[in-house]
């Protein structure tokens, strides 16, 4: 432990430096990036314009045969397709973090690491925080009952058309209700549903079903026990992706006590299908709309502001305007309720 006096002389002798904030460690409570989901579902379209209008064919003239024998020294009818427009509008918002340059001061003179420049941490926190937004949004607009075209809710004991058995109960049998609610849809659309969203409380519960467990314990070895993870989850349903809907965010106010939470409702899920990449010629249950609203090509530009005279304090903005959609609905089936 330094006396006094040996401190005054490391101040003599230029050496001494006074106790700071650690700049190689902190305690920051970012989530880990694959928690997120919101941009794991539907596909992002890149707009130019913040409003405009979409098509829609009608799937009933797509899939209907409308081929007809074509009459001697005659031809047939024109078939028509019927089309309709539908609108997106993408609103603008803005979060925006202030740094103290009088209080930065003193790191920039004693050298510190990039680690401790505050440009880097708002950046960080600003692009963290819209992971949540856009969770936020998506679980608004998606996850819950009265968007789809079909809404189930879980039961002990399941009776035709609203319910199904819970995928916690003893008696349930994911994969087989699975197909048979893929292959309502494909019947109805003509679609395959291709994507899975879970609650974390779902994925739990069927990571301990017996009839998923019977189809993976044949897999494993001592060394190496058979495991029900995502990938082995994708193949049994049959679908290209499945996703838990982990994120978390604390859902009070400022300044009161935190209350902390999954951001999507855990024990629900939605069985959809959406085309890999965006385009006019494949439906998609949703579509997320984002605008590159300045022009730069940046969908989430982060930007360096001056603060007024006098004030010593820059800003760092983020900007981003998207709007989540649900753009064919018939392609989308929720289930609540479901453990």
């Amino acid at each position: 432990m330094p006396t006094a006096a040996d401190i005054q002389n490391e101040i003599a002798k230029g050496r001494f430096t006074p106790h700071t904030a650690l700049t190689n460690m902190a305690l920051a409570y970012y989530q880990d990036s694959t928690n997120y989901f919101a941009k794991s579902i539907f596909p992002t379209v890149p707009v130019s314009l913040s409003s405009d209008n979409y098509y829609v064919f009608d799937k009933e003239d797509l899939l209907r045969d409308n081929w007809k024998r074509k009459p001697a020294y005659g031809k047939v009818s024109p078939v028509p397709v019927s089309e309709h427009t539908e609108q997106y509008a993408c609103q603008v918002d803005q979060m925006i973090m202030g740094i103290d340059q009088i209080r930065q001061t003193d790191l920039t003179r004693r050298q510190a690491p990039a680690t401790a420049d505050p440009r880097v941490q708002r950046t960080r926190t600003i692009a963290e925080q819209l992971n949540i937004h856009q969770d936020r949004i998506f679980a608004q607009k998606f996850f819950k009952t009265g968007i789809w075209g079909q809404d189930m809710k879980g039961s002990t004991a399941a009776s035709e058309g609203s319910t199904f058995i819970k995928f916690s109960d003893s008696n349930a049998d994911p994969i087989k209700f699975i197909d048979e609610e893929k292959s309502k849809m494909l019947a109805s659309t003509g679609r395959m549903p291709n994507r899975l969203a879970l609650g974390n409380k779902v994925f739990n519960a069927l990571k301990n079903s017996e009839a998923i467990l019977d189809h993976v314990k044949y897999g494993g070895s001592t060394a190496n026990p058979a495991t029900v993870s995502l990938q082995v989850l994708a193949e049994l349903f049959g679908v290209d992706q499945v996703v838990v809907l982990n994120s978390i965010m604390n859902k009070g106010a400022m300044g009161a006590d935190a209350n902390m939470g999954f951001i999507a409702d855990d024990s629900s899920f939605l069985l959809a299908y959406a085309t890999p990449n965006p385009s006019i010629d494949e439906p998609s249950a949703g579509y997320i709309f984002t605008w590159d609203m300045l022009g730069d090509g940046q969908l989430l530009p982060i930007l360096q502001n001056p603060g007024e005279p006098g004030t010593h304090t820059e800003y760092i903005e983020g900007l981003v305007a998207s709007d989540m959609r649900a753009t064919a609905k018939d392609l989308g089936y929720f289930y609540s309720e479901a453990v």
